[in-house]
């Protein structure tokens, strides 16, 4: 069933509305492809009815379903390569001075759109591998946070299983061998890697500050889903959620220099990241801890 742009627009503005995710009009046939089943599904004739049905809802189980069939979960292991270089060559070697010199408890870090778990579990080797040749650091000076608006990712994250065609995205066959365990069609991550990463759902749109100061924050491949003012929006807050000094990554093709001046950009090899400027007052108050 071909969807109008008259409720193309009604279920855009819905979805923006819910989750920040923008549709430009050359996205109708996303909507159309993706809400179609679920359109039948719910027993509707239209997808007008579909948008007044889950207005009506108040138990917002069928906006969930609409979310989660709209939302992308594009990831793979160590996804580009270049923020799991800084944080093992730069930023890890940083914070274990730190922790050593009595300045820092530990690390604490946020993925606020991790989907089924790649990247924080990619991270949580990341620190392992540190572990291996800096023996100053134990696994509780890390605190990885993994956030996503999609009850279905975070149980797949959560359950720490995937299938051969997910393993084959970006992991090497030594940390397969050294940080899974094989079944019959799935590999199982182990509890020293599991255990390191807390799920929980997330809206971007709601206020996350119950998470606690971050030193660092992976914000990777979303923004390019989001309007222009969420954007600025959603990088302001995230700028009040660092501690001093705290670092911001983004997707590789994603920048902030248009959306806020509030980050500093820096390089290290071939990848960028950000750092939360020095001359902001509001963060100075805050301790290092």
């Amino acid at each position: 069933m071909m969807i109008s742009l008259e409720e193309f627009h009604l279920i855009r503005d819905y979805i923006e509305k819910h989750c920040g995710i923008y549709l430009s009009d050359e996205k109708v046939y996303l909507v159309e492809t993706r809400l179609t089943a679920l359109m039948f599904e719910q027993g509707c004739k239209s997808f007008r009815e579909l948008y007044q049905k889950a207005v009506l809802d108040r138990t917002h189980v069928l906006r969930d379903k609409i979310i989660e069939n709209i939302t992308t979960n594009e990831t793979y292991w160590f996804r580009d390569l270049h923020p799991f270089g800084i944080l093992d060559e730069v930023l890890f070697k940083h914070y274990a001075d730190e922790i050593t010199a009595g300045r820092k408890d530990k690390i604490r870090i946020w993925c606020s759109a991790c989907s089924t778990g790649q990247e924080p579990y990619s991270i949580a080797m990341t620190f392992r591998e540190f572990m291996r040749e800096n023996h100053r650091l134990r696994p509780d000076h890390i605190e990885i946070t993994a956030s996503d608006i999609s009850s279905t990712v975070l149980f797949i994250g959560k359950m720490g299983r995937y299938d051969n065609l997910s393993m084959s995205r970006g992991l090497s066959e030594e940390f397969r061998d050294r940080y899974f365990v094989r079944g019959d069609k799935v590999w199982t991550i182990k509890d020293e890697i599991k255990q390191m990463v807390k799920f929980q759902k997330l809206n971007l749109q709601e206020n996350f500050h119950h998470l606690g100061r971050q030193d660092i924050v992976f914000c990777r491949n979303i923004l390019i889903y989001f309007s222009t003012e969420f954007k600025q929006n959603i990088l302001r807050r995230i700028a009040s959620l660092l501690r001093p000094n705290g670092y911001l990554f983004l997707g590789a093709s994603e920048s902030i220099i248009m959306y806020t001046q509030e980050y500093e950009m820096l390089r290290h090899a071939m990848g960028l990241y950000y750092q939360i400027k020095q001359n902001e007052e509001k963060h100075h108050a805050y301790s290092v801890r």
